[in-house]
């Protein structure tokens, strides 16, 4: 086997290791103030609850969407990565 595809497929294993530990880090710790905040405020203004609740299940949507992204990349680098074909079609030559 070629040294360049096996550089190429470690490359991919770590660019999508990097992208869903740092993908799903920023999310994790961005949901939990979040909640945090939410609670403290439902703590502070129990009348005002529903509402609170309602936005914090959006927000959390959204904020999951980010890491759901870096997932997405994670697996576009193992699965379906452009450079893999490039390497082999250069050691077919």
């Amino acid at each position: 086997m070629d040294m360049g595809l096996v550089w190429i497929a470690v490359a991919s294993v770590l660019g999508a290791s990097f992208a869903v530990g740092f993908g799903g880090l920023g999310p994790a710790l961005a949901e939990g103030q979040a909640v945090r905040q939410t609670l403290a405020s439902m703590a502070q203004q129990p009348d005002e609850a529903s509402s609170l609740r309602s936005t914090l299940f959006v927000s959390l949507a959204m904020l999951e969407s980010t890491a759901i992204y870096a997932l997405l990349v994670g697996m576009i680098l193992i699965f379906s990565n452009p450079f893999w074909n490039y390497g082999v079609a250069q050691l077919a030559k």
